[in-house]
């Protein structure tokens, strides 16, 4: 048995460098002379899309949940309501606030008046140096008063504001934790969203991409509708995975009125590689059954079969690499369907 499969291996060793005659070339056919060329060959990564900003919303006050203005997966414009909260105590906290504050002010304007007098009269002997220095002590302290007084305000009109959660920034809401008329309270959480403008992928290269990915200046990114954004901002990390020891790579980018791209999905990262020498031949001289890849090459006065292994496909140039089966030199039938045909029709003549 073992020589068998050591038979088998062997002959199927044999069957990617023997080629194997067909037919003389009886008609004229186009052909084209295989030679090395530069061309940029970028390399494809799968990436997945995530989001740069992205945050969870919780509760700056407590009270009762009243209304709720949006759901799972709404887009939500920037400073838009999400929810709103019962106000009643924040409005009283509010009025009270106010009205220290007038009562400290009115105090503190009597203080001032009452200290420009004082410090009119203390030079002319009127006034006593106690009575002097008290005058000058209520005059700070009133002012300080107001001071806090006005601060209270702010804390305030802040906590009312509270009542209406909004939203942080322009984006699609991923989580809602509350349901209208629960009562939460400070610091609970409300809902989680993210910008889906500002997005990056993220993909995993080996290690010995990494030199070639820190000098690009451009990747190419192809959505799954066959648009392709390109994007300037590539942060490849300078550490490996102990793991994996590949390096991950973040490319950041902006996608304005996005609504077919989302967090989570699968895109192709395209990177262009520096330019080396490859040969490449067009896709109609590719002669392809099942697996298996040739081309019909010329052999002296006859036309052969010649199998190859196929590298890089450039869908725009409409041409592919080959990277074994071929050599620098040789001459190869450039429309491989055209030959086939005019082939079998002979072979039916005779």
């Amino acid at each position: 048995m073992s020589r068998l499969y050591a038979s088998l291996s062997l002959f199927c060793a044999l069957c990617t460098v023997i080629s194997v005659p067909l037919i003389a070339a009886e008609h004229e056919f186009d052909t084209v002379t295989v030679a090395y060329t530069h061309q940029a060959q970028p390399r494809v990564f799968d990436a997945k899309v995530e989001a740069t900003k992205a945050a969870t919303v919780s509760a700056q006050t407590s009270g009762r949940i009243i209304n709720i203005h949006y759901d799972v997966n709404d887009l939500v414009p920037h400073g838009s309501a999400l929810l709103e909260i019962t106000n009643k105590e924040q409005g009283a906290e509010l009025a009270a606030a106010e009205a220290e504050l007038a009562k400290t002010e009115a105090v503190n304007n009597e203080a001032q008046a009452q200290f420009i007098r004082y410090k009119e009269l203390f030079p002319k002997g009127a006034i006593s140096k106690g009575a002097m220095d008290e005058a000058t002590a209520k005059a700070k302290t009133s002012a300080q008063a107001v001071s806090a007084a006005k601060a209270q305000l702010i804390k305030a009109k802040e906590n009312l504001n509270y009542t209406i959660v909004s939203a942080p920034f322009s984006g699609r809401v991923t989580q809602r934790f509350v349901e209208q008329g629960e009562t939460i309270s400070y610091g609970q959480a409300l809902f989680s969203g993210y910008d889906n403008e500002h997005l990056r992928v993220v993909f995993q290269i080996p290690q010995q991409d990494l030199a070639t990915l820190q000098q690009l200046e451009k990747i190419n990114i192809l959505l799954a509708n066959g648009q392709v954004i390109s994007a300037t901002d590539i942060n490849p990390f300078n550490f490996a995975d102990p793991q994996t020891h590949s390096h991950t790579v973040r490319v950041n980018f902006t996608y304005p009125n996005n609504t077919d791209l989302h967090v989570g999905q699968w895109v192709k990262v395209i990177a262009e590689q520096t330019s080396q020498p490859s040969l490449f031949i067009p896709l109609s001289a590719l002669h392809q059954v099942g697996d298996l890849s040739s081309i019909y090459r010329i052999n002296a006065d006859k036309v052969v079969l010649n199998q190859v292994r196929l590298g890089f496909i450039d869908q725009e140039k409409q041409q592919v690499e080959v990277l074994s089966g071929l050599m620098s030199g040789d001459e190869i039938i450039l429309d491989a369907a055209q030959y086939l045909i005019h082939s079998r029709a002979a072979k039916a003549k005779e």
